[in-house]
């Protein structure tokens, strides 16, 4: 089957949004993902998905840390800015959850030490053991089909 058919296919799932932030050398990194999943809830443990050609993948393979920062409907410039589609050079401000660089105002922020590491195809898993976790109220982020979204009640 043809790339190009096999990841519209996969774009007909709706996902959240979200930024993985690490910190490597003492500099904070991130980049934009929405393969990410919770895997389990004693211990909890999360999953991230990280393509072959990322640069943040040396980074969190070295660290050993990585953040997942769920991304609110208003946050989708960050989301840009760390998926490469905003060029020009826009200042990105961090705080931190648990020694570990996380977007403020995300609608949850997840930090996490890396306890395995698959490589499965052209991508390598990252199974995190939660270290703490930040939640606050709002609508997310989503993407669809290629495009940005946003939620809508549906009136019952």
């Amino acid at each position: 089957m043809e790339d190009r058919l096999f990841r519209d296919a996969m774009g007909k799932f709706a996902t959240g949004v979200t930024v993985i932030t690490t910190l490597h050398e003492g500099q904070p990194h991130g980049m934009t993902a929405n393969a990410f999943m919770s895997v389990s809830l004693d211990p909890k443990l999360v999953v991230i998905s990280i393509g072959g050609n990322a640069r943040c993948l040396s980074k969190i393979k070295e660290s050993g840390i990585f953040a997942v920062n769920i991304l609110a409907a208003d946050q989708q410039e960050q989301s840009m800015i760390f998926a490469g589609q905003i060029k020009e050079d826009r200042e990105v401000t961090f705080e931190t959850l648990a020694d570990i660089p996380v977007i403020p105002n995300a609608l949850a922020q997840v930090s996490c030490d890396v306890v395995a590491e698959y490589i499965e195809g052209d991508h390598t898993l990252f199974i995190g053991k939660v270290r703490d976790i930040r939640v606050q109220e709002g609508e997310p982020l989503l993407f669809y089909a290629g495009k940005y979204r946003t939620l809508e009640t549906v009136p019952v």
